[in-house]
């Protein structure tokens, strides 16, 4: 999977879910809507190791991970942020033969 294909993909299925509800989406909306998303995961995870009320469901697990991470996407696009380029800077560049700290 190609993360600017799939920023590209994301962004479109934004435009059809904003356009149906009537949203704005700028990036102070993505931003909120990111840490909705965190919330919703870190629920279904307090529920997965019984820390909540609820029925544990790894599949909802899985589908909020997906939230967040299509809520990023968006989120980088509204904010002018390379994710691959960060990657590649902040993480990848460790499994470089001669990385830095």
């Amino acid at each position: 999977m190609n993360l600017k294909y799939l920023q590209a993909d994301v962004l479109r299925i934004s435009d059809i879910y904003a356009a149906e509800h009537d949203i704005d989406r700028d990036r102070d909306w993505a931003l909120l809507k990111l840490q909705e998303e965190l919330g919703e995961l870190t629920a279904e995870h307090l529920r997965l190791t019984g820390r909540a009320r609820g029925k544990p469901d790894a599949r909802a697990l899985g589908d909020e991970a997906a939230d967040l991470l299509g809520m990023l996407l968006i989120y980088c696009a509204r904010s002018g942020v390379d994710l691959e380029q960060a990657m590649q800077r902040k993480w990848l560049r460790w499994l470089e033969p001669q990385a830095a700290p």
